[in-house]
């Protein structure tokens, strides 16, 4: 029991230092505004990350001040430390214990991603091209209608957006949707969201494409379906021969980046 006591002790202070740093942690909003249903899942993905992080810190933390208090050398004494072989039982723990954490966060990542990409019957599907330093934007019908710098959305439906890449990497982000995805060239990348309230935010690219990479955003409108189809409608500008050689080279291998789903 004498030398159990530490042991308890230590998991009694972790697991009070854990509470104390999600407690001041947790109820902290990081992400912003959500304005998705995607938003409340990643949030609280989040959470939970941030109590496992705590706990591992705290842990760390104990044990070390554990060790520094416990072994350290008495005034004066210059011997070598006592050989030790080691704890068997104490390298399994240490193993066992992130393997467990990090399963279970991986598990319970794959399960909220799983939640939020799960398709619907009538989403909207349109595509998005990239390149430095600007966003543009296909709208779904058969004439393809194209606009730049400015994305619109009807509030309350799924789209999934078939992304293209025409000249580096970049990263597709709205923060209140919490959704991000790369623009890598030469492949067909999707992301999905249904924005849940209607308002204008922005788009910016979170991957590092050259000197103009801060200034590529694009605003972005979250409105009524009539008020959508009204947008859509007063489009004129065409897609572009070079863009509509990506749609036609991803035909090939994916669904239809335009007028599918619906639309």
């Amino acid at each position: 029991m004498y030398g159990r006591l530490p042991i308890v002790k230590m998991l009694l202070v972790t697991i009070a230092l854990t509470v104390v740093i999600s407690a001041v942690m947790v109820p902290i909003n990081w992400n912003g505004q959500g304005a998705s249903t995607a938003a409340p899942k990643i949030d609280h993905l989040l959470n939970v990350m941030i109590v496992l992080s705590s706990f591992v810190f705290s842990l760390v933390m104990v044990m070390l001040f554990y060790a520094l208090w416990k072994f350290k050398a008495k005034p004066g004494d210059e011997s070598d430390g006592e050989p030790i072989h080691g704890n068997t039982r104490l390298e399994i723990a240490w193993t066992l214990i992130p393997t467990v954490i990090v399963l279970f966060a991986g598990g319970y990542s794959w399960k909220v991603l799983d939640d939020i990409e799960d398709p619907v019957k009538d989403h909207l599907t349109g595509s998005v091209f990239s390149q430095q330093y600007a966003w543009s934007f296909a709208y779904p019908g058969k004439d393809y209608v194209w606009s730049e710098g400015e994305l619109h959305v009807p509030v309350n439906r799924q789209i999934q957006f078939k992304m293209h890449a025409m000249d580096v990497i970049h990263s597709f982000w709205v923060p209140e949707w919490r959704i991000k995805k790369d623009n890598v060239p030469g492949i067909t990348t999707t992301a999905i969201v249904t924005p849940d309230k209607v308002g204008t935010y922005q788009l910016v690219c979170t991957e590092l494409c050259g000197f103009g990479h801060a200034t590529m955003r694009a605003k972005v409108v979250v409105e009524s379906p009539s008020k959508f189809k009204e947008w859509v409608d007063g489009l004129e500008q065409k897609l572009p021969e070079p863009y509509m050689d990506v749609l036609k080279e991803e035909s090939v291998t994916n669904p239809p980046a335009l007028g599918a789903g619906g639309a």
